[in-house]
């Protein structure tokens, strides 16, 4: 966009023009003192000039601490979460997922991942009121093929896992129909399925409203073979393009993006350098490094400990959930199972008095 277009004093454009700025982005390029020696024009002009160009590419208003404390921009928190199917993993997220932005799930083989995916695919397609969005989920496999048999189980099994829903509403909601599967095996398989889903499925899905959650399950498999040991620079490269697609459908229709992610082990020395990035005392840490960590909004990982629980009949291993880092969220964690009918939290034992 030229100088011209811009809604300023005659004097200013003109000043702006002999400088030879001719494009209003370039504005942006310098500070106030820099404009003022090239266009000779006063502080308050640059102000204006400045303000002017900031306001044109601006695609937000900024918002405050206390704005947001107050509820005055609702489109920024307005309340809505992804909720994980029990009360008590909806604890520690504080309700579930926020809608938006990138959550991402690591974990060993075995922790539970894909089966929270899953949990989620059919919770966001709940009513609001009973911690849904009303609609579908998209899940991209990476890896192994989709678990369709047991997907079809947690479907039947909803009346038990959700017994806090009426029955008419669990009974009304086509599950199934509402999941869209693309398969990808490789980073070049994920070009394929990303032009398929960029330029046709996922627009045609989100615009229609018939997806609210999208899944990527697994982020590390897309790199895992793809590059060498000395080429992390390049790996870096198409894990940030990767992630920047990601944030763009997200901030575009307001989806919540759950990239499911595996882990590696810490290397001895290295304990010290990478302890933000996952739990405390943990000898594994998610997998693709910093390049990842610094794309994600909110990391949770899930472990699978020694032991196990019953719950009626069933048994099941005992795992944890833990909230790494987020930007709402404190660290948390609390137990869980996965059952028949879906993941359940495991309440928390009693706290012993020490004080005698």
């Amino acid at each position: 966009m030229s100088i011209e277009q811009l809604e300023l004093n005659p004097r200013i454009i003109k000043a702006v023009n002999n400088a030879n700025i001719g494009v209003a982005r370039d504005i942006l390029k310098f500070s106030g003192p820099d404009l003022q020696r090239l266009t000779r024009l006063s502080a308050s002009d640059v102000h204006h000039l400045q303000t002017a160009v900031a306001a044109l590419f601006c695609k937000k208003t900024p918002v405050s601490a206390l704005q947001l404390y107050r509820g005055e921009c609702p489109e920024w928190d307005c309340g809505l979460r992804v909720s994980l199917g029990c009360p008590v993993l909806d604890g520690v997220l504080r309700g579930g997922l926020l809608p938006w932005g990138l959550t991402e799930l690591a974990g060993p083989s075995g922790a539970g991942k894909s089966q929270l995916a899953m949990q989620l695919c059919l919770s966001v397609q709940y009513p609001v009121q009973y911690g849904g969005l009303g609609s579908g989920a998209l899940y991209i496999c990476t890896e192994d093929s989709f678990p369709i048999r047991r997907l079809k189980q947690l479907q039947n099994e909803q009346p038990s896992l959700r017994s806090d829903v009426p029955p008419d509403v669990v009974s009304s909601i086509c599950f199934s129909d509402n999941i869209y599967v693309e398969h990808a095996a490789d980073l070049v398989g994920y070009s394929g399925a990303e032009g398929r889903c960029r330029n046709k499925l996922v627009p045609v899905l989100l615009a229609q409203g018939r997806v609210r959650l999208l899944v990527v399950d697994s982020v590390a498999a897309l790199f895992r073979s793809e590059f060498q040991a000395d080429q992390g620079l390049e790996r870096s490269r198409h894990l940030t393009a990767f992630a920047t697609a990601l944030h763009k459908l997200s901030a575009s229709y307001q989806l919540p993006i759950l990239c499911v992610n595996q882990v590696t082990d810490v290397m001895e020395g290295d304990s010290n350098h990478d302890a933000g990035l996952r739990p405390v005392d943990s000898k594994v840490v998610p997998a693709l490094g910093m390049a990842w960590a610094n794309q994600v909004m909110v990391r949770l990982m899930v472990t699978r400990l020694p032991g196990a629980v019953s719950m009626g009949t069933q048994s099941s291993a005992r795992r944890r959930l833990e909230v790494v880092f987020a930007p709402h969220l404190a660290r948390d964690s609390c137990l869980f199972g996965v059952w028949r009918e879906g993941t359940r939290g495991l309440p928390s034992p009693p706290t012993q008095d020490t004080s005698s």
